[in-house]
This record gives structure tokens, sequence and C-alpha cells, in this order.
């Protein structure tokens, strides 16, 4: 099982010389370090342990300018070596480490009573009841105290006992979800190219995958991997780790950043949290404040805004609060960070992500409390319903769901399966994921629509879909629209005809006064059949209003009473196939067709038989050449008349 050990502590409490006696390895590399005598960016080692355990090495500053440094170091750790000097005792950036490793979900520790070489054992106990008061309440509470000299390498061989010891209490499952590795050093390697290192925090890299930086997107292909300076095929979680990246000609990458496999894409500007408001802020964190927000190897100027129905939260509290920040950052369900004052002189707070891309919440949104306990604390199906619930969009595909998560797609799939409020669409050979709610409430959404369309326009046989998606209250794509309409008619919800829409029981039928309007136009269309009056001639000769003539003659064209032949002209069905009966005993496929000859044969005018013709053509009856006709030769044997 991989380990990381990191350390912890007030400057010149003997971190990076506690490093060194354990592993032989200087951690400050900086000419700058030398000279001053202090940590200014993260050192680096790896511990040999007796036990045969090989951990890796995160040496953090100590100075308050460089906690954000810090930070960016501990995020990851399995365990922590907590250095306090026994001639300075609990100094403020000792209170300000304990607290941001006990918001980063560190459990394990060691705390290093350092200097016992410059100290009384009178002194050495009393730092040793001082660091039992400063974790007592949090995660560190209880923790192993181990006095020792990095100098005379006194209690050396019982700190290596100790740390065997806690490692080999620490029982940890592999973290769910793709590979991410914050990005906390990058730099070119003449002959090499672009090497970054971070802590794998999930996943597994191995040389030749593609992963993506995030902020940005861009894409890098790994071509070779390091963990503890060894060159290996493949590195996992909880793993120092060093690639060798080749990417666009001028890729770039950033401490911040975070390095991930290729699948995971989004990134927030924004995310829900269960925030914790340390002791040591001395005044309550107020919605609106303004932070700095350390997630990760990140670091952004935000905002905070307190949920839970009030507008602050008090030390040594814990609230639902959404955070904002400038410039988005890849954030995953149960993420922690750090927020500290504006100025970035102290550290407030910090918690758990529970929502990576939610929207503005309302002042007093229904349930929201209840919605956020569930997505902190609930199982993933339900997280998987109230994320799907929750979304803007009617149905969901499978990737945000997998990164919502922060699960592998398999793993994912198995939870949408095994929710009862889950509704499946099939797409294009694609799932896409509802929830029941949605689908019922667009279901009846679109039941009542073709209702009130069918009540307004009862001789209309149906209603456009496109027109029906668009009326709906729900936003929902085309071809998702499409996809669902056909599941409600496979149960009998709607019919669809074509891309009419309608209700099952829905028949177009005539009522009494249009049906003896229907029996006056077929009587005014029989009596010269082939030099029918046009509808402003029927309306002057009947007396009915254009628009009930218009509905009308939609029926009867639907029930094939009647042929339209151009824009408001008619004529009778049994009228057009009688002039088809006719043309096929009389002409052959060979035979050619004119106008004159057509208007002689069937005594009618140029203003009937062009239009008449040019229906025959779209029937498939005739087929026209120049401005003659011919028999369609299949035609003759197989005519379509309809």
């Amino acid at each position: 099982m991989p380990f990381i050990i990191g350390t912890a502590g007030h400057i010149d409490h003997g971190k990076t010389a506690l490093v060194k006696a354990l592993t032989g390895e200087d951690t400050d590399r900086l000419k700058e370090e030398k000279e001053r005598g202090i940590s200014i960016e993260l050192g680096f080692a790896h511990l040999d342990l007796p036990d045969g355990t090989r951990a890796g090495v995160i040496d953090v500053p100590g100075h308050e300018r460089f906690i954000r440094t810090m930070v960016a170091g501990s995020h990851g750790v399995d365990l922590v070596l907590l250095t306090v000097a026994a001639d300075d005792g609990v100094m403020p950036q000792t209170v300000e480490h304990v607290d941001i490793l006990h918001l980063l979900g560190v459990t394990r520790a060691v705390v290093v009573i350092t200097k016992i070489d410059l100290a009384a054992p009178a002194r050495v106990r009393d730092v040793q009841d001082d660091i039992s008061r400063l974790t007592a309440g949090t995660s560190l509470e209880g923790s192993p105290v181990v006095p020792c000299s990095s100098t005379t390498g006194a209690g050396l061989d019982h700190l290596r006992s100790a740390i065997v010891d806690a490692l080999q209490r620490i029982d940890k499952a592999p973290p769910a979800g793709y590979f991410r590795l914050p990005v906390d050093r990058v730099f070119a390697l003449r002959g090499h190219g672009l090497i970054a290192t971070g802590t794998a925090l999930q996943g597994e890299v191995n040389t030749g995958d593609r992963v993506r930086g995030l902020p940005g997107g861009e894409l890098f292909r790994v071509r070779s991997v390091q963990v503890h300076g060894q060159p290996v095929d493949a590195a996992t979680w909880g793993q120092r780790v060093a690639l060798n990246l080749s990417g666009a000609e001028r890729a770039s990458l950033d401490r911040g950043q975070t390095l991930c496999d290729e699948r995971l894409t989004l990134t927030s500007d924004r995310f829900d949290a269960r925030v914790e408001v340390r002791p040591a802020a001395a005044a309550a964190v107020v919605s609106h404040q303004r932070v700095r927000v350390h997630l990760g190897t990140a670091e952004r100027l935000g905002k905070i805004v307190v949920l839970d129905g009030t507008d602050h939260v008090e030390p040594g509290h814990s609230a639902f609060c959404q955070v904002t920040f400038a410039g988005p950052l890849q954030a995953l369900h149960g993420d922690r960070f750090i927020i500290r004052d504006e100025t970035a002189q102290r550290t407030l707070g910090g918690g758990v992500v529970v929502h990576p891309w939610p929207q503005a919440h309302r002042r007093g949104e229904p349930d929201l409390d209840a919605t956020l306990r569930v997505l902190h604390t609930g199982d993933p199906v339900r997280r998987a319903e109230l994320f799907l619930d929750g979304g803007a969009e009617f149905a969901t595909p499978l990737d945000p769901i997998v990164q919502f998560l922060n699960l592998r797609a398999g793993e994912a799939l198995e939870h949408l399966r095994a929710a009862a409020a889950v509704r499946t669409i099939s797409l294009d050979g694609d799932d896409l994921f509802t929830t029941a709610r949605k689908w019922d409430a667009l279901s009846e959404a679109l039941v009542a629509a073709l209702g009130e369309f069918h009540g307004a326009h009862p001789l209309e046989p149906g209603r456009e879909m496109e027109a029906v998606r668009e009326q709906l209250p729900m936003a929902v794509a085309s071809k998702v629209f499409r996809a669902f309409v056909d599941a409600l008619a496979a149960g009998r919800v709607i019919a669809r005809d074509g891309s009419l829409l309608r209700l099952p029981d829905h028949t177009v039928s005539l009522p009494p006064e249009e049906r003896q309007a229907a029996d006056q136009i077929t009587r005014l269309l029989a009596r010269t059949p082939l030099s029918p009056p046009d509808v402003p001639q029927i309306a002057q000769e009947t007396g009915i209003d254009r628009a009930t003539l218009t509905q009308v003659f939609r029926v009867l064209e639907r029930e094939g009473s009647v042929v339209r032949v151009a824009a408001g002209l008619y004529f009778l069905r049994e009228s057009v196939d009688e002039v088809v009966r006719t043309l096929r005993e009389e002409f052959s496929d060979r035979d050619e067709i004119t106008p004159a000859a057509f208007r002689d044969r069937f005594n009618t005018s140029r203003k009937y038989l062009i239009p008449l013709l040019e229906r025959l053509d779209v029937e498939g009856v005739t087929v026209r050449i120049g401005d003659r006709r011919r028999l369609r030769a299949a035609a003759r044997s197989s005519p379509k008349t309809a």
C-alpha cells in the first residue's frame, strides 16, 4: 500500500532537519533556502522504514507567508509528522497547521517534540501537555508524542518505530474514480521536456496514457512515469509521482492545475460544501465575505454564502455554504479545501465539497438543507437521483453523472440501474438518464398541451412535434424529445403520426354544421368535375366563411375525398382517379401527351389542366419531358392514386 508522510509545524521547529535525519536527504534545494535557513518551497524525499515500507515524504515550509505552499503539500497525506520545538513550544503556525490538517481530513499523526537537546526534561513534559490541549477536539487528538533530537539522534529509532506502527494502523481502501493528480511542481528538463509532479489522489496512470490538464483542458501524452525517483510503468493513488509529458508545442501547465484522466472534463467557479469554521478564526464567517480558497494545489480569491438560513457561521460551528471563486477549478465530490481570510493572514476554516457544479441558490429555496445533507452523506444512488432531479436538462448523459459521483463509469451505471427513481432514454446507441419526477411532469405537460390543442382545433389531426416541444415548460433537446415521444407512444400515452402528435382517443369528425358544408362543397366540385370552382368562388356561392372552408377542406383531404392540386383549388378524388383511368386506357407509356391534347380530351382549360398535370407528376402517374408528359411505365402496372 502506498503512503505519503508530510511534515507540519512552526518555522524553525526542525522539520527539514528531521527529514534529513530520517532519510539522509536535504529537502531544501533552493539557493535562497540555503542562504536564509528556512524552507520556502515544498521539499521531497523518500523514507525506507525497518519493516521494508518505502513512503514518500513531503516537507512543507513553516513560515506564515508560505501557508499556501503548506496547504498545497498537505493534500493526500496519510501520516503527518507534527513538529514542536522543545525550547519554543506551541507557536502560532503550530496552531494553524493543526487546524489545516484537521480540515483536510488527516487523521494519523506522530507529534515530534524536536530539539530536546536544548531543553530540560521538565520543559519537554510541559510542551507535551500543551500539545494534548492543542489537538483536543481535532482529528489529531490522541496522536503519539515522540521526543527526539535531529542533532544527537536521540529518539530517532523510537520515532521510526512510531511511524511504522502508525502506518500499519492505516487501513484505506482504494479511492473511487479516475486518475487525478494536483500539480505542485512543473519544470522543463533538458532532453526530456515537461515534468510535472504531485501526489496522486485517485486512480492510476500508465506510460502512454493521455491526461488532461484542468482547468484549461489541454491534453498531454505520458512519456514516462517515476515514483520515488525510480522509473515505473504505472503509478497509482497515494504515491508521489513525476510525469514526463508531451503535448502541444507550447504546452502550458502550472501549479494549481490538476492532471487527470482524459475522461474528466468539467470545472466550476462555485461549489456547495459543508464548511467548518475553526475556533482560531476568532470571529464568525459571514455571508458574502471575501475569502481565499485553497483546493488541491490551487488558490483562488472567492466569496462564501451561508445556506443554513442564517448570515454567518460562528467559530467552532459548521454549516452548508456555497463558495464562489474567480477562475475555474476542478472540484469533485468529497474534495477537501481550506478557506483563509482575504489578506492571507489566518485560516478561517475549510470543509468538503458536496456539489461541484451547483446553481446559485435562492433565499428560502425549498428543501435545500435536506438536499445538501443527502449530497453530503447519502449513498451514490440517492446522490445520483438528486443530481438528475436538480439539473436544468431533462435528461443527462453518463459522463457528467460519472464526474459528479466521482466514480468510474461502470460503478456509476450500477448505481443508476439500482435507482428506482431513475428512468433511461436510449438515443443513438447511448443512454441518457432522468428521474421519474421529471418524466411524469413532462408527460403530463405534453398530454395537457395536446388536449388543449385538440380543444382549440378539433378538426386538426394533431400538432407538429416541434411546436409542442417549444410550448413545454421544460427545455428538451429535439433528439431527446423524439426518443421520449416514442417511449410514450409505445405505452399508448400519446399517438404519433409522422411528425404529428395527438392523444390516442382523438379522432377528427365533422360536427353537423361542418358536415353540411362538406356536402355543399362536394356537390359544387362534382358539378364541373374538371373545372371545379376555387375556394373564393365556393365561399361566395355558399356563404361559408373562409376559416371554416379551410378546416373542412383539410378534413376532406385527410379522408381522401378531395385532392389539393394548387393553392385554393381542389378536385374530387374520384374525378382525378377517372382522369388516370382514361389516360391508361388511351395512351401508352411511349405516347407524349401535350397540354393541348389533354385539354381537348378532358374538355377543360389551362387554368385547371396545368395544376392537375403537375399533381399527376407528384403522384407518379406522369413524368414531365419539356412541356409534354408520358405515362410512367411502373404507374401503368402499379398505379399510385393516393
